[in-house]
């Protein structure tokens, strides 16, 4: 259970992401001091599914260089996710059943872009300027689609963590939230 939210910052550039701290399994909760939102090289990440992914997504994956002049879009298709796909499997984290590969939901922004892997790999670039995943995803996107471009591109993520809060069982602050500038 989680709520990963991801606003593209159209003031100032970069994407603001911001996540809870629950870890849910079953009927049990609890608060992780863990961050499921982070900084790593040139992205920054918020993922739900697992932690175990998530601690391989922050401190195993290296994320590739783009090649100059390579579109963002295909460098995320394929150099950044057989990364990504390398990392889990290595970690023994990558599930592979009748032949197809499959790991987590997790968001990436990266040059002022921002992204959805889902678990099959496939990368999803939304048309609104924001996304979100976990249990709280449909509750953060209505949040953040009612609120429009009004206020801060921080303030949006954290009124959506808010909402995913009050309406799902499985989401909980304390938030993480963080900038990652363009560049």
């Amino acid at each position: 259970m989680t709520c990963i939210v991801g606003v593209i910052d159209q003031d100032k550039g970069g994407v603001v992401m911001g996540g809870d701290s629950a870890g849910v399994g079953g009927w049990d909760l609890s608060m992780r001091k863990d961050p499921k939102v982070f900084i790593n090289g040139s992205c920054i990440m918020g993922f739900t599914s697992s932690f175990r992914m998530g601690q391989l997504l922050r401190y195993k994956l290296k994320v590739p260089e783009r090649k100059p002049g390579q579109e963002l879009f295909e460098w995320m298709v394929s150099d950044f996710v057989d990364a990504v796909r390398a990392s889990l499997k290595d970690g023994g984290y990558a599930v592979k059943d009748k032949d197809q590969e499959s790991g987590g939901t997790f968001l990436v922004g990266v040059a002022g872009h921002l992204f959805t892997v889902h678990a099959d790999y496939q990368v999803e670039e939304e048309s609104a300027n924001f996304a979100a995943c976990g249990c709280g995803e449909q509750i953060a996107k209505g949040a953040l689609h009612a609120l429009g471009n009004a206020p801060t591109a921080d303030t949006r993520v954290r009124v959506a963590l808010e909402a995913a809060e009050r309406f799902s069982a499985g989401v909980r602050a304390p938030f993480t939230i963080l900038r990652q500038p363009l560049t």
